[in-house]
């Protein structure tokens, strides 16, 4: 391909569903999917659980095999960086020289793991979670690691050390907060997923900051703490965040501030150039201003509205946003942004391991947390989405069919 058409930059789900969506809408046009890893696209979320514990093999992870790109002319570039963006002659340049002129830019380049500023980062033993590559890595190593300590209690660093203990592993979870999953969950299910992770007899430490990674002859042994005690650790894991990555487009000159600016239909302010999934900042009806969301719904839903864009039909990008995390036999679904919500109410019972919380703001419904009860979470995808009203008492009364609710809304 050297001219015209549809290049998108990043082979991740966003990327991957641009190009399949242009296609399943009937594009014609030439398609490049240029992905800087030498395999094919494949699903993150099961990297750190199923793969894990052995329950998927990493072939298993392709979002398609080879014979769908090459069945719907889908020009798949691997282990290809690109490296520039010419906005005057539209065209991006590779890092081997190759220049791959477009109509249209798709910009989904994701983020890349944040890094301990401490001293023994480099250590042999010290791991971190983004790619398929680091996964089966973790996973050869966790065959022999006997002492495993992971830092930062967030989905990423949770998920392992539920994955870790499932293998029986010694595992240990610090986090510099005072509790886990500190941005993204309310106190009720921070302790809640504490005292989870205690039952199967992962050791949590909360509020505590690292010093140091230690090690003899160039492996890691242990992690020293502000108050100078020691960790034992022949593996250390670390998630603690994602930044995303900008570089691309903030050498291009385009707007950037926590990922990519865009618009509601996802456009840079280069009307020729989008952007998709983890890497783009954009305005959402369901939060206060702009937000970048890390999560497969959004990625692949912004890539449904970016390929509609590109064939003429300018929609807002208006979905639910909604996450999920799997540790141990406990599946959290989240739907809607709890950030700024002034009360929470419960439906179920914290005891039987199957309940929602409730969050509102501004006496509206905004999200909707559910602990192994997909009916709730579901509903509550369904009421929010649709601004249904539902007061607190409702929520929290289990003799109120949500559903039911949901189907008057959609009635009405």
């Amino acid at each position: 391909m050297t001219s015209g058409g549809v290049v998108i930059v990043g082979a991740g789900q966003a990327g991957f569903q641009v190009a399949a969506s242009l296609r399943m809408e009937g594009y014609e046009g030439p398609i490049a999917l240029v992905g800087d890893e030498p395999n094919l696209p494949y699903q993150r979320p099961p990297l750190s659980k199923g793969f894990m514990t052995g329950k998927q093999d990493i072939e298993g992870t392709a979002l398609r095999p080879l014979g769908f790109y090459e069945s719907h002319r889908i020009e798949l570039v691997t282990g290809e960086k690109v490296i520039a963006i010419d906005r005057v002659s539209r065209s991006v340049r590779l890092a081997s020289g190759r220049a791959l002129h477009y109509d249209a830019l798709v910009l989904a380049v994701g983020a890349r793991n944040r890094t301990l500023p401490v001293k023994g980062v480099d250590l042999d033993g010290v791991c971190y979670l983004r790619s398929d590559t680091e996964a089966v890595e973790i996973r050869q190593r966790l065959e022999h690691a006997r002492d495993i300590v992971v830092v930062g209690g967030g989905f990423i660093g949770l998920e392992l050390a539920a994955s870790a203990r499932t293998l029986g592993k010694s595992v240990r979870v610090l986090e510099v907060q005072s509790r886990l999953m500190p941005r993204v969950v309310s106190p009720v299910l921070s302790d809640f997923y504490r005292d989870l992770h205690t039952s199967q007899g992962v050791e949590i430490s909360l509020g505590v900051a690292l010093s140091e990674i230690v090690g003899h002859q160039g492996k890691v042994s242990g992690i020293l703490l502000s108050d100078g005690a020691v960790c034992p650790a022949d593996l250390v894991l670390v998630g603690i965040g994602v930044a995303p990555n900008i570089e691309l487009a903030q050498d291009a000159d385009l707007s950037v501030s926590n990922g990519i600016l865009v618009d509601k239909r996802l456009r840079t302010e280069d009307r020729s150039i989008y952007a998709a999934g983890d890497c783009a900042n954009h305005p959402n009806p369901f939060a206060r201003g702009h937000v970048r969301i890390e999560s497969v719904q959004n990625a692949v839903d912004q890539a449904k509205c970016v390929a509609a864009a590109i064939l003429g039909r300018f929609e807002t990008y208006r979905a639910v946003p909604w996450f999920w995390t799997d540790q141990f036999d406990i599946k959290l679904q989240m739907a809607g942004l709890s950030g700024g919500c002034s009360q929470v109410v419960r439906r179920g019972e914290l005891e039987s391991r199957k309940f929602s919380l409730f969050y509102f703001r501004d006496g509206r419904l905004a999200a909707v947390d559910s602990v192994n009860r997909p009916g709730d979470h579901l509903a509550g995808r369904k009421l929010i989405g649709a601004g249904t009203a539902i007061t607190p008492e409702q929520a929290a009364d289990l003799s109120v069919d949500l559903k039911a609710l949901t189907s008057a809304a959609a009635r009405e």
